[in-house]
């Protein structure tokens, strides 16, 4: 086997994050990020913008605390691929955020619409007509940690738990709000709501279908959607009920299904007395023995519901269900933010600051989703198994860490992938799409 000569280039510039280019242009033809940041008056030190583009670049890379900013300052490739005209210390950008944080949220917030108006994003809709909007808390563990905020989780350890809404088949984020691990879901939920809807209203005009776990099982909620021509999908929360009064009703509304030998289930739906004309759809499943075959002294009775809007000319009662079984999808978008964007345990010690950073981490998802989408998707891409979007961690592997040499020619830039770089045509393809 042949030995290495090992030496390291005094004048090239090579980098293992050629993708960054893609984020930068993004970022700086998609959004008036660059004008709106300005709103924040300083007198004197870095500019807004450049501590925007620098963090950034950062969290699209699945680097999320403030000390990886040291590893770039120097870089000349992350400075001209985020357009850094001036790259801040660790230290520098920790204390920015403290001071800024409720005034760079907002602007964030808004530009992670503007990009996905500007980019014209897909939007996928269901077999209803209606565009799905799903919301749902998931648990952050950051124990053992005196962060502020931090407290006791539905999971069982120490940490946050934000609130974060998807919009379409896609999965684009319209916000991923920080909450204290203790706070209910449905705590404040309404404003979250006069906040999420809105943002969803700028990217279409088809009617939407708010799907929700069983924690928004409330009248006040029904109430709102129908307030403003909202259809909803929410699992019924059953707290104390008769379990064989459902046996009963089971029997004279439905037909049961076998399922398997001792198992049986029958699916029915009915309207609410309440004045808003809810729909409850209805699952009674009896077990006489376990998958083993093992008999139980009486049959066990479990119920399952969905609360709607939809009539059944919309949808019948199996594709509720199946309905909202899609919307449990989002936990996976969940996943990306906390693994492959590395979120799970943010990097501040104030509240602020953190929910700042997940401001950040929403921009840069949808920036990568939509990357995913146009340079991951065609036959000449990297990856060929077929599916219908590619996972954050997939587009920073296939696109986000690709090597390449910075080279200046008069007053150009220049970037140049190697011959057999197996991404080069994707690249290529976003790149001059922007």
């Amino acid at each position: 086997m042949r030995k290495f000569k090992i030496e390291q280039s005094k004048t090239d510039v090579i980098t293992p994050h050629g993708g960054l280019a893609l984020v930068g242009h993004c970022l700086n033809h998609l959004t008036t990020l660059h004008k709106t940041s300005r709103s924040i008056v300083k007198r004197h030190g870095i500019a807004n913008m450049d501590l925007i583009r620098t963090y950034l670049g950062l969290i699209c890379l699945g680097k999320s605390d403030f000390e990886a900013v040291e590893q770039t300052r120097h870089d000349p490739y992350f400075t001209a691929a985020m357009g850094v005209k001036q790259s801040p210390s660790s230290a520098r950008l920790r204390q920015r955020f403290d001071e800024d944080a409720p005034a760079l949220i907002p602007l964030l917030d808004a530009a992670s619409v503007e990009f996905m108006q500007n980019a014209t994003v897909p939007l996928t809709g269901l077999s209803t007509g209606h565009i799905p909007l799903d919301m749902d808390v998931f648990p952050m563990d950051n124990s053992q940690t005196q962060k502020e905020g931090v407290s006791y989780t539905y999971k069982g350890y120490d940490g946050y738990a934000p609130i974060a809404a998807y919009l379409g088949q896609e999965g684009w984020c319209l916000g991923c709000e920080l909450r204290t691990g203790s706070q209910h879901a449905n705590h404040e939920f309404i404003q979250v709501l006069e906040r999420i809807i809105p943002r969803a209203r700028q990217l279409t005009d088809q009617p939407l279908l708010v799907r929700l776990d069983s924690a928004h099982d409330a009248a006040e909620n029904r109430t709102w959607f129908k307030q403003h021509n909202i259809d909803f999908l929410i699992k019924w929360n059953p707290r104390q009920q008769d379990l064989w009064q459902w046996y009963d009703e089971a029997n004279a509304k439905a037909q049961w299904q076998h399922r398997r030998a001792g198992k049986m289930d029958a699916v029915f739906s009915q309207l609410l007395d309440d004045a808003d004309k809810t729909r409850r759809v209805i699952k009674v499943t009896v077990r006489q023995c376990d998958a083993k075959g093992q008999m139980f002294l009486e049959p066990q009775i479990s119920i399952e519901g969905w609360l709607t809007s939809l009539s059944s000319d919309q949808a019948d009662d199996a594709t509720i269900i199946r309905l909202y079984q899609d919307h449990a999808t989002s936990e996976q978008y969940h996943s990306e933010f906390k693994t492959d964007l590395d979120l799970e345990r943010l990097p501040s010690g104030k509240f602020d600051t953190n929910d700042l950073v997940m401001a950040f981490a929403v921009l840069g998802y949808n920036i990568l989703r939509w990357i995913g989408l146009r340079g991951l998707m065609q036959q000449d891409s990297p990856v060929r198994h077929k599916a219908k979007r590619r996972r954050l961690k997939t587009v920073m592997q296939e696109l986000m860490y690709m090597a390449c040499r910075l080279l200046r020619s008069g007053r150009q830039l220049i970037l140049r992938f190697g011959q057999h770089c197996p991404g080069y045509q994707a690249f290529h393809r976003v790149y001059t799409a922007i």
